[in-house]
């Protein structure tokens, strides 16, 4: 007997099932392709916080979800006996210009605001930074506390094992019992427009690469717009590429080759560090850029979780909470900029201003 279905073995649908086992649910998670077959099996895992201003309901919910992110994982680990490679290294970026040193003293009086003692957002020196640093013309840099990593293989695999030794479900095929969740990534985004008649989101391809340089529990960085990430195993992941338009959707090219380049100018270490894999996926991006959390309109027993984009995995243990809140208790915590009821406002709101449109003018507004 099941109690819930998740459908997708992505971040947010192992997530969810691993929270709802520690809260006492029979679960079942089906995901045809098996856990972590879509971009969840990427290579990059930054868990990174955005900017500490100006303050909005995104960024209180990264907060809350990556504060809680090592006591997640540590069960997580615990349970399974597999490392999923999270560690919080904190992050350091290159300050370019004067300008860009104030703007970051500003910020470090909002991060004081806004994220209290729970981590920090300082402006320090090369001397304080140590050696694994990028050029920075001004000899500054940011850094902050709050960043972790993560090895998203490794990280989907202990949710798996984990869920199992809990006495969950993680198969290919079977029935749905229960209420269903669907974390079922761009396929799921594409499959909710389509029955509301609207696009509710997408995809965006991503390409980053995994080099051997053992730079284990050294901070992230965050240059040039990479993403260097030092995992605890000995090797370092760059990335990655954000194309909205492509045609391959899981194959590598020069915009990965120049990525590599891009690496080794940003920190001459990895020059001439063998490229071990090369990974391309899509990612799945909701219209708001945000997650996307709620039931499914119209379909009633049927839920969403939804829309991890580039912060999946930072969010994956808040997303779980709000979207089993509701689920399973009926209460629900899902904060309104995230909640599927605003997909049906939007969609009344696009035919009220259509309805006197001419034809013309009606297709218009139903392409943007």
């Amino acid at each position: 007997m099941v109690d819930v279905t998740v459908r997708g073995a992505g971040i947010f649908g192992l997530a969810i099932a691993w929270k709802a086992l520690l809260r006492g649910a029979r679960v079942r998670v089906i995901d045809r392709n098996g856990p972590g077959s879509g971009a969840s099996g990427g290579l990059v895992g930054a868990l990174q916080p955005h900017v500490p201003d100006p303050w909005n309901a995104l960024k209180q919910y990264q907060l809350e979800s990556l504060l809680e992110a090592r006591e997640f994982w540590e069960g997580v680990d615990a349970t399974s006996g597999v490392s999923s490679g999270f560690a919080r290294v904190g992050r350091l970026q290159p300050l370019k210009s004067e300008r860009d040193i104030s703007l970051a003293r500003e910020r470090a009086d909002a991060a004081r605001a806004n994220w209290g003692e729970c981590a920090l957002w300082e402006v320090t020196d090369a001397r304080e930074a140590g050696n694994w640093i990028p050029p920075s013309p001004t000899g500054l840099f940011v850094h902050d506390t709050l960043s972790a990593i993560i090895h998203p293989r490794d990280a989907i695999r202990s949710l798996a094992t984990a869920i199992r030794a809990r006495g969950g479900e993680v198969v290919a095929d079977g029935p749905d019992h229960g209420p269903v969740i669907w974390a079922t990534g761009c396929r799921g985004l594409q499959e909710l427009g389509a029955a509301l008649g609207r696009p509710v989101g997408g995809g965006v391809k991503g390409q980053a690469a995994l080099v051997c340089h053992d730079a284990g529990g050294l901070p992230q960085i965050f240059a040039g717009g990479l993403h260097i990430v030092p995992h605890l195993d000995g090797t370092v992941a760059v990335g990655s590429t954000s194309e909205r338009d492509f045609g391959a959707p899981t194959t590598t090219d020069d915009l990965l080759d120049d990525i590599i380049r891009r690496a080794g100018e940003v920190m001459p270490s990895l020059t001439k560090a063998t490229v071990i894999e090369r990974w391309a996926g899509v990612r799945p991006r909701s219209v708001s850029r945000a997650p996307l959390l709620g039931p499914w309109p119209g379909r009633a027993g049927h839920h969403v979780a939804n829309g991890g984009f580039k912060i999946g995995f930072g969010v994956a243990p808040k997303v779980a909470e709000n979207i089993l809140d509701l689920v399973l208790e009926g209460e629900d915590s899902i904060p309104p900029e995230f909640h599927t009821t605003r997909l049906t406002k939007i969609q009344d709101h696009v035919f009220a201003s259509t309805r006197a449109a001419s034809p013309n003018e009606v297709s218009q507004e139903q392409a943007r």
